[in-house]
């Protein structure tokens, strides 16, 4: 084997990990990817002979990357119309069963699986407390090397990581069950179905948040069904019997990030994915994304 080949496969070592911080601070598979392309493209142009610590030198590299393309992204979104949600990672299989043991991709679809609750959270981060709290809270890089990346002092990526600590404790906690989940989101279902907005209330927690994410409409033409989150039992319940008959109907058993959700489609053609956090023994959050550009993946 070669350098080129033996540098090769040691980066191969490090991607599940490279992936999974860079969809953290981004909540998209595809920009991730990206990033850890990038990581791989400036890794083989650099002496790696001279990296005493690849996999560092890698998270460095993704995580400087990842920054930039954030705040890229967070420039352009000024214009965005209603909700913007992260890329989901869905796996059609409600079985609950681990990972095969050498299946890349099903160990991929793993380590991606955070919840689309809290990847909400941390979009509302600034972009040097994502980062901070992703590498530190999530990874367990030492500040120090924190410092390096985002030109602060330890001490200052410390506040950093506490503001955003902070923050993410308004996500719900997640109910770690996923068949509890399923059994709830179930319900959801079968009281959509029969038009039932009493049993609705009891699967939802009063302060439940819906969200729909249809495109945003940055182009200057709104996408219809793009509005603000609607919050509260009562109302979300309303919106699932009005408003969401469509994607009920044709609603199917999912893991989205993790938990129990749903893949809406007709067909062959997949029009909506639906992440469904549990919290408190009832639904505590409906994410629902039909953005055309995030459910290729």
């Amino acid at each position: 084997m070669d350098a080129e080949q033996l540098l090769a496969t040691e980066f191969e070592e490090h991607r599940t990990r490279l992936r999974a911080v860079a969809y953290r601070m981004l909540g998209s598979r595809s920009e991730a990817d990206d990033a850890v392309q990038e990581a791989w493209l400036r890794l083989s142009r650099s002496d790696a002979g001279a990296i005493d610590n690849l996999a560092g030198w890698l998270t460095t590299v993704v995580a400087r990357v990842a920054l930039d393309m954030l705040r890229a992204r967070n420039a352009r979104r000024e214009d965005y119309v209603g909700s913007w949600l992260p890329e989901p990672v869905v796996e059609i299989d409600t079985s609950g069963a681990a990972v095969a043991p050498g299946d890349p991709e099903r160990e991929a679809l793993t380590a991606d699986a955070v919840g689309l609750a809290l990847l909400v959270v941390l979009d509302r981060l600034a972009p040097k407390e994502r980062l901070a709290f992703v590498l530190h809270d999530m990874f367990g890089v030492p500040f120090g090397e924190i410092a390096a990346i985002i030109d602060r002092s330890p001490d200052a990526t410390r506040q950093l990581a506490s503001r955003a600590r902070r923050r993410v404790r308004g996500a719900p906690e997640v109910d770690a069950d996923l068949p509890r989940q399923r059994a709830l989101v179930d319900a959801f279902l079968a009281a959509a179905r029969e038009g039932d907005f009493a049993a609705l209330l009891a699967v939802l927690d009063p302060d439940v948040v819906f969200h729909h994410d249809s495109g945003g409409g940055v182009d200057g033409a709104p996408r219809r069904g793009a509005r603000e989150p609607i919050i509260g039992a009562e109302a979300v319940a309303r919106n699932a019997l009005s408003r969401g008959r469509l994607f009920i109907d044709f609603a199917r058993p999912a893991v989205v990030n993790g938990g129990a959700g749903l893949v809406i489609a007709r067909g062959d053609r997949t029009i909506g994915v639906v992440g469904i956090t549990v919290s408190g023994g009832r639904i505590a959050e409906i994410d629902l994304v039909t953005d055309p550009q995030k459910l290729p993946r």
